[in-house]
């Protein structure tokens, strides 16, 4: 491919992200991050305090790639089958029928996960890991593209259930939206519903893309974009680092060494280039690591955070210097 060709992909990614940042108002590195995530085929995870726009910021991304969506609010009387489907007995016509569930989409939206028990919550640990359900003991596949948005308020708020780690390691980032950066930013959150006349102005936008171009354009990250040895071992190190630091109790998987890898690969394309610089590692390491990372009990105790240990990883860890662009 030309550099042309990836110029164009640079610009529609803008595309993808103005179309957003019309609705929701928020740090624009925040939506770069939620299109590289969903670029490399991965999951997100928003943790916050209740009504900063999370599962505002979901539908409008949804919206904006033109894809499917469903929304499942996560309750304590929340079933599998809810999420999942459901075979049903016609009895007119003497069989089973499967009812599919809300999985069956492109874009799905879980407010509020962690409201839900952990039977409930571990539905979704096979689709978003395979792209594929079992129901009954038939398997049956997701669409593509397949990625899971999910919402939870922080662990201490009341009525919660903690998300177990096989399913945090699952999301490729956990973010949060924050509180509005400045006066400004808030008044134009006001000023926007007020000219909205509406709360969910969802229905009204345009779409910046097809579902089609969005794979086209996932395609690129994963087939086009040039991974340097020095960049893979660049990362390769950093995972390594957190296994042995003193105050870890168990370091980040080689699923969290593959995350970090496509979504640099993402950044990369969103950027127009058709290669991974350092700096598309660094930007997304704490995102994509700190989730990952339990730390020793009387640490936590301390009040260390995993996104310290991260930092000081990223610190002690040399970024390369020099790296080989793709041989023509």
């Amino acid at each position: 491919m030309n550099e042309r060709t990836f110029e164009e992909a640079r610009q529609t990614c803008d595309h993808i992200i103005d179309r957003v940042g019309d609705v929701f108002v928020g740090n624009r590195l925040l939506l770069r991050k939620l299109l590289a995530a969903a670029l490399a085929n991965g999951h997100v995870l928003f943790e916050d305090y209740p009504g900063l726009g999370k599962t505002l910021l979901a539908k409008v991304f949804s919206r904006a790639i033109g894809s499917d969506t469903k929304r499942v609010q996560f309750t304590p009387d929340l079933l599998p089958s809810d999420i999942l489907g459901v075979n049903v007995w016609r009895q007119n016509e003497g069989v089973f029928q499967l009812v599919r569930g809300p999985v069956f989409t492109n874009v799905l939206l879980a407010d509020e996960i962690n409201r839900a028990p952990p039977k409930t919550q571990a539905a979704l640990l096979e689709a978003m890991e395979e792209r594929q359900v079992t129901i009954d003991g038939e398997t049956m596949f997701l669409g593509h593209p397949f990625v899971v948005i999910a919402t939870q308020n922080p662990i201490e708020q009341e009525g919660t259930y903690p998300l177990p780690e096989a399913q945090l390691d699952r999301f490729l980032f956990k973010l949060g939206t924050g509180y509005p950066a400045n006066r400004e930013m808030e008044n134009d959150i006001l000023l926007r519903r007020i000219q909205w006349q509406k709360d969910d102005p969802t229905d009204d936008m345009e779409p910046a893309i097809d579902v089609e171009g969005f794979l086209k354009l996932q395609e690129m990250v994963e087939t086009s974009i040039y991974v340097d040895h020095v960049i893979v071992d660049y990362i390769t190190q950093l995972v390594r680092e957190t296994r042995d630091h003193p105050r870890v109790a168990v370091g980040v998987s080689p699923r969290g060494s593959l995350a970090l890898l496509r979504v640099s690969r993402s950044l990369a394309l969103i950027h127009g280039r058709d290669f991974v610089v350092p700096d598309d590692v660094k930007m997304v390491v704490n995102d994509v690591l700190a989730h990952r990372i339990i730390l020793n009990i009387e640490d936590i105790l301390e009040g260390v955070r995993p996104e310290s240990i991260v930092e000081e990883i990223l610190e002690q860890v040399p970024a390369p210097t020099e790296l080989a662009r793709r041989t023509p």
